[in-house]
């Protein structure tokens, strides 16, 4: 038979060993008010000596109203979001600023293919608010669930619904940008490499006439900033996902084409997917960027890229998930968090050069 369960001590009982009131016990464990060192060492002996480990987070958080707890929806499997720096680096901004509330981060990976999947989890959690911290889809079916909870919620763009305050980037802009550095540099054909633009999509090309059933925003917009410049005609291939792999792939695509129609510029849309074009480049006996020029979006550190030092588009990543983190703590306040907006910043590295005399 299993031993009978001992009695949890309770703060009262550590208060009354010590010698003081459960008030000054109370303060020695959240640390939020001027103890004398000398009480509060006697009150630690008294916490060990009965084996009080510290209050019940549970009636603490029913006493307070919150369970200290933030969910951070990241779509797909954590494997690829931990695989990309400037996912980890958007967690990390959005840590520093829940750490200061305080509260924790509970990761909830969503299904790409059915996104509701995840409605009866998120039920059983107790969350004082939920981050959307990568641009998801546009529309997703566990804001209503929610929203009917009364759980504030934060989004990096997504998904596109007034109950969400939003973090965003002028995708468009910023993509445009890019593509506007090499047609100075004399490109006239380039080609693009996009993030997926729906749930099922597949490495594949695709038309601008595809961007209006787009469920992806940031996708949506960063092809349409590059169509801005290189007009309607101009190849584009997006990703089934945002790595070096499909990159690669999309990057081959697009350049193991005949000489007089083949790309002398590859804009894509992360850096990941950049590296990928470059490797498909070197594979195919193509010069970077000599007889290609690349760039990319984000301004992550990527391993694998040396000698290239990669022209891109420097998000402010860890920024953002500040911003988010921020935006949770006002409304758990109480007060409105208003919607922002970032601009990237570009950064020339040697990936791009003028576009090759034609032959």
């Amino acid at each position: 038979m299993a031993a009978p369960r001992q009695a949890r001590a309770t703060l009262r009982e550590v208060a009354d060993r010590a010698g003081v009131s459960t008030s000054t016990a109370s303060l020695v464990f959240s640390g939020k008010g001027p103890v004398a060192e000398e009480t509060a060492e006697r009150v630690r002996k008294a916490a060990a000596d009965l084996g009080y480990t510290g209050p019940n987070p549970l009636a603490s958080s029913l006493r307070h109203g919150r369970a200290g707890v933030v969910g951070v929806i990241v779509e797909g499997r954590l494997l690829h979001a931990f695989r990309d720096p400037f996912a980890v680096s958007v967690l990390d901004g959005l840590a520093q600023e829940l750490d200061a509330i305080p509260a924790g981060m509970l990761l909830i990976a969503q299904s790409q293919h059915d996104p509701g999947l995840i409605i009866p989890q998120l039920a059983g959690y107790a969350l004082d608010a939920v981050v959307f911290s990568l641009c998801g889809p546009m529309h997703n079916p566990v804001v209503d669930h929610l929203a009917a909870r009364g759980i504030p919620m934060v989004g990096n763009g997504s998904p596109d619904d007034l109950r969400v305050a939003q973090i965003r980037l002028d995708e468009r802009g910023a993509s445009a940008s890019a593509a506007r550095h090499l047609h100075d540099l004399g490109h006239r054909r380039a080609g693009h490499i996009a993030m997926q633009l729906r749930s099922d999509s597949t490495t594949a090309a695709f038309t601008p006439a595809d961007l209006g059933t787009a469920g992806y925003a940031d996708a949506r917009d960063r092809a349409a900033g590059f169509l801005d410049v290189f007009g309607d005609d101009s190849p584009m291939v997006e990703t089934e996902i945002p790595d070096v792999d499909q990159g690669r792939l999309a990057g081959r695509m697009l350049l193991d084409v005949p000489s007089e129609r083949r790309p002398t510029a590859v804009v894509a849309q992360s850096d990941l997917l950049a590296l990928g074009a470059i490797q498909a480049a070197e594979e195919l006996g193509l010069r970077v960027p000599q007889d290609v020029s690349v760039t990319g979006f984000d301004g992550i550190v990527v391993d694998g890229l040396a000698p290239y030092e990669l022209t891109t588009l420097v998000q402010p990543a860890t920024d953002k998930g500040r911003a988010a983190g921020a935006a949770v703590a006002a409304m758990l306040e109480g007060a409105p968090a208003a919607s922002i907006r970032f601009t990237c910043t570009f950064r020339e590295g040697n990936t791009t050069g003028p576009a090759p005399l034609e032959r």
